[in-house]
C-alpha cells in the first residue's frame, strides 16, 4: 500500500504461510493501520512474502530488521527475545481446529468411533521447524518432522507418513492448491484435532510506537465490526462446509500457549457469529 512521502514505513514479513493466510492476514493489517490514520498518520507497507527455511523465521527481527509479522501466540522461536505480542486473535483460533488430510487406505481410521489412541498409533508429518510439532509430541502423537511445505504431499501419497492436518481456515485452500494433485488423498471427514493456537501480531521491540498503534487499532476494529466483517467474507460458511459441528474433536493441550489465551475452547458458535 503506497502512501506519500511523510508516510511511516512499515517493514511486514508473511512468508511461510499458505496464501489464504497471507490475503486474510494482509487485510486485518491493512483495517487496522486505516483504523489509526488520525492518531498515528499515513504508513506505507512493505510486504515480503518469501519463505524462510528452518530458524531463519527466528531472526526476523534480530537480523532481518522486519517491523511486524503475524504468528502463533507463544511461538518459540522467539522464545529468548523481548518482542511486543500483541494479544488480540485475528483469526478467532480456527488454527487451532486441525483437520487431517490423509491417504484413502488409511482414511477409515479417522472415523467417528475413533479413539485417541488409535490416531496416536498413526504418523503426522510435519514440516520442519512448525509450531504444532512440539505440541503433538507432547501430547502423545507419533510425529516425522521432516522438509517443507511444498514436498508434504508428495511424501504423504508415497507413504512416508500416514496424515497431516491443517487450520480450519486454510484446509480447503491447501487442498484445492496442493493435496489435490494426488488422487489418493482426502479430508478426512469425521474428526478434527483443537488447541489453543490463535494467530496474533509481533512488532520490533524497538517499534514501540508501532507496537501501540497495532494494539490501538485491533481494539478498534474489533468494537466496530470491520475485523468481524473481514472474518465472514472468508470463513463465514466454514462450519457448514467442513461440518465441524459434525466431526469428533480430540483436545490437546498446548504447553506453550500463553496464560491470555490459556482457557480457548473449541467454541464453534464464535466462529459462525
Amino acid at each position: 500500500m503506497k502512501r506519500t512521502t511523510d508516510s511511516v514505513n512499515i517493514r511486514y514479513w508473511s512468508g511461510n504461510r499458505t496464501q489464504i493466510r497471507q490475503d486474510y492476514e494482509g487485510l486485518v493489517l491493512i483495517a487496522v493501520l486505516e483504523a489509526t490514520e488520525k492518531d498515528f498518520g499515513l504508513w506505507n507497507l512493505e510486504e515480503n512474502t518469501s519463505d524462510l527455511p528452518g530458524d531463519e523465521e527466528s531472526k526476523v527481527f534480530t537480523e532481518k530488521n522486519y517491523d511486524l509479522l503475524v504468528s502463533i501466540a507463544g511461538n518459540q522461536k522467539f522464545k529468548d527475545q523481548e518482542i511486543h505480542m500483541i494479544e488480540y486473535p485475528l483469526v478467532k483460533n480456527l488454527l487451532g481446529f486441525r483437520i487431517p488430510i490423509v491417504r484413502e487406505n488409511v482414511s477409515s481410521q479417522f472415523h467417528s468411533e475413533a479413539k485417541t489412541s488409535d490416531l496416536k498409533a498413526l504418523v503426522h508429518g510435519i514440516p520442519e521447524t512448525w509450531g504444532d510439532v512440539t505440541i503433538f509430541e507432547e501430547n502423545g502423537y507419533s510425529v516425522l518432522e521432516k522438509g517443507s511445505l511444498d514436498s508434504l504431499f508428495e511424501r504423504l501419497s508415497n507413504k512416508e507418513f500416514d496424515y497431516t492436518a491443517f487450520g480450519a481456515n486454510e484446509i480447503l485452500s491447501v487442498f484445492e492448491h496442493r493435496a489435490s494433485k494426488f488422487e489418493n488423498l482426502e479430508i478426512a471427514e469425521a474428526v478434527l484435532f483443537y488447541y489453543p493456537f490463535p494467530m496474533v501480531f509481533y512488532v520490533h521491540p524497538r517499534r514501540e510506537k508501532l507496537a501501540k498503534r497495532i494494539q490501538t487499532g485491533m481494539e478498534r476494529i474489533q468494537k466496530n465490526g470491520d475485523l468481524d466483517s473481514i472474518f465472514r467474507s472468508f470463513y463465514g460458511t466454514l462450519v457448514t462446509d467442513l461440518k465441524l459441528t459434525e466431526r469428533k474433536i480430540f483436545k490437546l493441550k498446548n504447553p506453550f500457549i500463553p496464560e491470555t489465551f490459556k482457557n480457548l475452547q473449541p467454541d464453534l458458535n464464535s466462529i459462525q457469529n
